[in-house]
This record gives C-alpha cells, structure tokens and sequence, in this order.
C-alpha cells in the first residue's frame, strides 16, 4: 500500500511523505503506482520551475519526502491539489492508497 502522511501546520502543507508500493499489479504495470508518481513528480517539478527555493524533496528506495519552504499561495494551492489529486486516487483504490 502507498502511505502519504501529510504534515500541517494551521492550514499550511509542512511536509508530506509518500511511501511504499500500491500493489494493485506486478512492477512496471501497477497503475496506482503510476498514478500516484505521475500526480507528484508533475506537482513537484511544477513547483520547482517556479521557485527553485519553493521545497526541498527526497527520494529513496522506499519513497519520497517533500518539505514545503515556502508559504506563497501559488506555493501552497499546487501543494493542496497535490494532496486532494491523491485523495480522490485513495477513493478510486482504497486498498492500494491511504492519505493520512
């Protein structure tokens, strides 16, 4: 299963980690995993091209953490629709996605 634990302060994004495999299929053909990297890696290169300065991320052989810098709204609303976009995967696939 892919855990994203979402990290907020008040009503600001601080940090979201996204962990695991969705396993709805074998590697390589997993659609949820597919899904979920296409929503955030887009969303994270988004950001980036705005302002470099914007988050800092990490990428392991476990997953991925994203610690937001900035409390900009461009900044944060592109962070919001990441976590909703990952929401509404959670509802498609509830045995493959927990947003927490």
């Amino acid at each position: 299963m892919i855990q994203v634990n979402v990290v907020k302060e008040k009503s600001k994004v601080r940090k979201i980690t996204i962990l695991g495999h969705a396993l709805y299929d074998d590697y390589g053909k997993d659609i949820v995993c597919s899904a979920c990297s296409s929503i955030v890696t887009t969303t994270v290169n988004g950001l980036l091209a705005l302002d470099k300065d914007s988050i800092s991320y990490l990428v392991s052989k476990k997953g991925m953490s994203i610690t937001v810098k900035s409390d900009d709204k461009t900044t944060q609303v592109l962070i919001h629709n990441m976590v909703s976009l990952l929401k509404e995967l959670e509802k498609n696939y509830p045995e493959n996605v927990e947003v927490k």
